[in-house]
């Protein structure tokens, strides 16, 4: 297609759904009224926002089918039927207390064949009328072959079971920013993936679990770990198996805690750059890899959450103009056919590192959690060596000198293998926090024009307006309660400790300082009697 034609086709779907837009009616809860949804990954942490988001913001959806799998000895039921007790679900209980009469658990497993689904609830989900699929193992240095079975072959058979649906309106895939972090600038378009989905999914089939791990790294090669692989060929998946289906691909990036909905803060783990925002702030991670005036590539949860409503939307009242566009012209772009989202915020409203941390360390030291476990004394280090350097010093010999002293006392030693985790996960984050990549996001800022000013205040996803300061304000009191389950009420007898700490702190390095100094001293005396 000619770059002509493909401006008036953008022109055309823009045009077309802005005809029929009436700037004060909400149209994305009536999209979703009387509509059945199926969510993948319902129990991870946008799975639950999403869940929350759905059923309080959408009162008159329809069914709302949530996938759930046995784990850690516990039965889908049994998860289910905790899933619930979550604090993000209090305002949804209070404002609509019958709406868990909508949800269904419906037992299934993404990395095996045909998702784990029983005939029989292949059959009742039949009258799925839109999907989210958030479901993906996040963990960054997981074994090939589940990264692949769960980020991959779940993806391809979601999407094979897709088609049988008779009345689907919306497909929402949701990738990683990161997927294609090979590349310096990352556009909204697909790229050439690592691998072809069969080609790896042929592989696990004829390798055994030793042999595929030793072939990973030649796998791997310039991705820096599994998770972001897998996901790069997850999107090659859905360009080769959504066609006939209305699917749009979107891509957030570091996903934080939510900035204002259903509450103030919450987050439910510590991966990324909350894990760094915790560990500093309990005084265990005093140095990371990291360059401080990068752009910290980071996006508040409740954001990310809208849009990807929006965009499930907005795939569904597209669809309708792109067929009729395709059959005038079957030469249609792949991202037209497959809108792909870059949900990032260095496009439109950056921060770097330095000022993330900066923030963060300013108002955390204002609500100390009682298990802060050392005052706060963390470094950005741009150069590796410098790193490395405070690894040793700052990291390590504490640690041993803390696990020999637990010995003498009787007790079990547990600072150094907790570092040797710490150390893991700081060494995934640094490759993020040491390097800078370049986003377009025309497609996101279009789709913000096409929402309503009805539905902007319901589903707020614009990040050009979102003041980091105000939302960083409740990173840390959000991980004191939700993660570290220390209660606000607490906060003085944090803070009491807190100033112990501080005072034990700057003791110890006025000493030490002393040491180093007597020692440089004694050594010069000594070179001089020898002179």
């Amino acid at each position: 297609m000619t770059q002509r034609n493909k401006n008036y086709l953008e022109d055309m779907l823009d045009m077309s759904d802005v005809a029929d837009t009436n700037e004060f009616q909400s149209e994305i809860p009536e999209f979703f009224a009387g509509s059945n949804v199926l969510i993948t990954g319902g129990s991870g942490f946008l799975g639950i926002l999403l869940i929350e988001k759905l059923l309080r913001c959408c009162p008159n959806i329809g069914k709302l089918y949530i996938f759930m799998r046995a784990k850690k000895d516990k039965t889908p039921e049994q998860r289910f039927k905790e899933h619930f007790d979550c604090p993000i679900y209090d305002k949804l209980k209070k404002e609509q207390p019958n709406f868990n009469t909508k949800v269904m658990m419906v037992e299934a497993d993404l990395s095996k064949l045909d998702l784990g689904l029983s005939q029989e609830s292949r059959k009742y989900l039949l009258d799925t009328n839109v999907i989210f699929h958030a479901a993906a193992t996040v963990r960054f240095n997981e074994t090939m072959r589940i990264a692949v079975n769960i980020n991959v072959r779940g993806t391809k058979q979601l999407l094979l079971f897709a088609k049988e649906l008779p009345n689907l309106k919306s497909f929402v895939h949701i990738s990683s920013a990161f997927a294609y972090c090979v590349h310096n600038c990352i556009e909204e378009k697909y790229y050439p993936p690592p691998i072809e989905t069969d080609k790896i999914l042929t592989l696990l089939d004829i390798l055994d679990d030793e042999k595929l791990d030793k072939f990973t790294p030649t796998l791997i090669g310039e991705w820096p770990n599994s998770y972001t692989y897998t996901k790069a060929i997850a999107e090659d998946t859905v360009r080769q198996y959504s066609i006939g289906i209305p699917v749009c691909i979107v891509r957030p990036s570091i996903v934080t805690s939510t900035a204002e909905e259903p509450l103030n803060g919450w987050i439910n783990n510590i991966y990324g750059a909350v894990g760094v925002v915790m560990g500093s702030a309990i005084g265990i991670l005093r140095t990371l890899h990291c360059d401080p005036d990068k752009v910290a590539e980071i996006v508040p949860a409740d954001y990310v959450i809208s849009h990807f409503i929006a965009a499930s939307w907005d795939t569904a009242k597209r669809r309708n103009t792109l067929l009729s566009i395709e059959n005038a012209n079957p030469d249609v772009p792949e991202t037209e056919r497959v809108p792909i989202y870059n949900y990032v915020s260095a496009c439109q409203n950056p921060i770097t590192w330095r000022r993330f941390m900066k923030i963060n360390e300013i108002y955390g030291m204002q609500v100390p959690s009682t298990h802060v476990f050392w005052y706060y004394f963390f470094f950005l280090n741009k150069h590796k060596l410098v790193h490395n350097f405070c690894v040793i010093f700052l990291h390590i010999i504490p640690a041993i000198v803390t696990d020999i002293l637990l010995v003498l006392t009787g007790r079990k030693p547990m600072l150094l293998n907790a570092y040797k985790k710490i150390h893991k996960f700081s060494s995934v984050i640094s490759y993020f926090s040491s390097k800078e990549w370049r986003f377009s996001n025309d497609a996101v800022v279009k789709l913000w024009s096409r929402v309503s000013l009805a539905d902007r205040q319901i589903f707020n996803f614009d990040i050009d307006n979102l003041n980091w300061e105000s939302y960083l304000k409740h990173m840390i009191p959000g991980l004191r309660l939700y993660i570290a389950k220390d209660p606000l009420e607490t906060i003085d007898k944090g803070r009491e400790k807190y100033e112990k700490l501080k005072i034990f702190h700057y003791t110890l390095l006025t000493v030490i300082t002393a040491l180093l100094v007597l020692g440089v001293i004694n050594l010069i005396i000594r070179v001089m009697s020898f002179s």
